[in-house]
């Protein structure tokens, strides 16, 4: 995805035609439309299929044992994602779409076991499998109802080349994340991963109880951070590093075989204006995230109301993140916590003789997204100099995140306190440092999140 956005994108730094000539012949080939007939409308914009597989011919055993790879590859698709720019090439929006979602696939002839298949239901990542990428359009066009116009395809070890050649990516978590599953240990705070410990992070699905969909709110996040870093870095202005990154990236990837470099060059030219804001991220609304079929398992059952309102949009090539107000955008940086300041309670007392401070904290507090009183009350004690949180030890997460926000403050716990945090102002108060959750809350019918809300700051 970021080696396609940082070729689009290209035409910014001037760097031209004559770089990008014959980059794409490193480029594998498949034919993913071929034979397919009824199929969706073209609508506006373009539609690109981009899926990560669990392709492991170019691993060694070793590297298998290290990076926790398991033995024998499904031939599956272990990411899907459904990227939509739009007509004006001023937005892309990125649909995940689990992979384990319940889908019905065409008859067809197996290309792994030569059996003949009548239609039948599968999780929508078996596709890969039964019939490789033209069968994987097929069914992501059946559940979506969007023509697909190009196919990208990239494995573990193009995924691990891209970050490297990148110079690794910056990614941030509020809480320790660890999968002893896909080898991931990451502590609270700021690591800048390598290709390794990227493929670890994006295939985590065991860190907390959402598994698949917590899964594809990380890839979300490192997507739009390895755009920011493309971005960011000098690459793209930088025609000798551009040409390596590229080339490392591009020898890896599989594509139809209308995709090439005057596609490329066309789309990079026209996003000139491209930037982590206009990138937006959606997963399709689900009704059952456990959905059991007979010979297939729990499957991911989609909202059909929705998603179809969903794609209705994409085919209109509408916004899926409604537009923020002005002062929203240009908020300064907030810092990352782990629970959302909206789901914390407080209630301010005021710890000095100082008129106004404890609304003035109120406020504040508030308008980084605490959930206060609004009733701020004098404190027993009006002396006070150090600002502390007083605390029930069973709310520890909400006041560790109301912490970061009052960074000079002293924490306090008490036993049965309960659920409302109390923070009493001293006289050394200066000011509440911005802070926001670390998955940011959904805007609009399509619960979007654009790229710029899901950075580290």
């Amino acid at each position: 995805m970021v080696t396609t956005l940082s070729v689009l994108v290209l035409g910014v730094g001037g760097i031209g035609h004559a770089l990008v000539t014959g980059l794409d012949s490193g480029i594998g080939r498949v034919d993913p439309f071929r034979d397919m007939k009824n199929r969706p409308a073209h609508g506006n914009g373009m539609n690109i299929l981009l899926v990560g597989t669990d392709g492991r011919d170019t691993i060694t055993k070793e590297e298998r044992h290290k990076y926790r790879l398991g033995g024998a590859p499904c031939r599956c698709t272990d990411t899907i994602m459904l990227v939509h720019i739009s007509e004006d090439r001023e937005r892309a929006s990125i649909v995940s779409l689990p992979r384990d979602s319940y889908a019905e696939i065409p008859a067809h002839t197996d290309l792994t076991t030569g059996e003949k298949h009548g239609l039948h239901a599968v999780k929508l990542n078996a596709a890969y499998a039964e019939g490789g990428p033209a069968l994987t359009v097929r069914a992501v066009e059946d559940l979506t109802r969007v023509r697909v116009d190009h196919y990208l395809e990239i494995d573990f070890r193009s995924f691990m080349k891209t970050v490297d050649a990148i110079g690794g990516v910056e990614v941030c978590t509020a809480r320790p994340l660890k999968d002893t599953h896909s080898g991931l240990d990451l502590t609270a705070g700021t690591h800048r991963l390598d290709g390794a410990q990227a493929l670890q992070y994006v295939r985590a699905r065991h860190v907390d109880g959402a598994a698949d969909l917590g899964r594809m709110q990380r890839q979300q996040r490192f997507v739009a951070a390895l755009v920011q870093q493309a971005a960011s870095s000098g690459v793209l202005l930088n025609p000798v590093k551009f040409r390596q990154v590229s080339t490392a990236a591009l020898n890896s990837v599989r594509a139809d075989r209308g995709f090439g470099t005057d596609q490329l060059l066309t789309l990079g030219k026209a996003m000139r204006s491209f930037a982590p804001a206009s990138t937006e991220f959606v997963s399709v609304p689900v009704k059952d995230p456990s959905f059991p079929v007979k010979g297939v398992g729990s499957t991911v059952k989609w909202d059909p109301v929705k998603a179809e309102r969903l794609f209705q949009a994409l085919r209109e090539d509408r916004p899926l993140a409604p537009e923020r107000p002005r002062a929203a955008a240009s908020a300064p940086p907030a810092k990352v916590v782990e629970v959302p300041p909206r789901q914390i309670r407080v209630q301010v007392y005021n710890g000095t003789q100082l008129d106004g401070l404890g609304s003035r904290v109120d406020s504040a507090l508030r308008a980084t997204g605490f959930n206060t009183t609004r009733t701020p009350l004098n404190g027993g004690k009006r002396d006070v100099k150090r600002t502390f949180v007083t605390y029930d030890p069973r709310w520890d997460r909400s006041a560790r995140s109301l912490a970061v926000a009052l960074p000079d403050a002293e924490l306090r716990p008490v036993q049965g306190h309960g659920p409302t945090l109390h923070v009493t102002a001293g006289s050394g108060f200066t000011s509440v440092t911005p802070v926001r959750a670390e998955t940011p809350r959904p805007r609009g019918a399509f619960g979007a999140v654009t790229g710029d809300e899901v950075l580290c700051r």
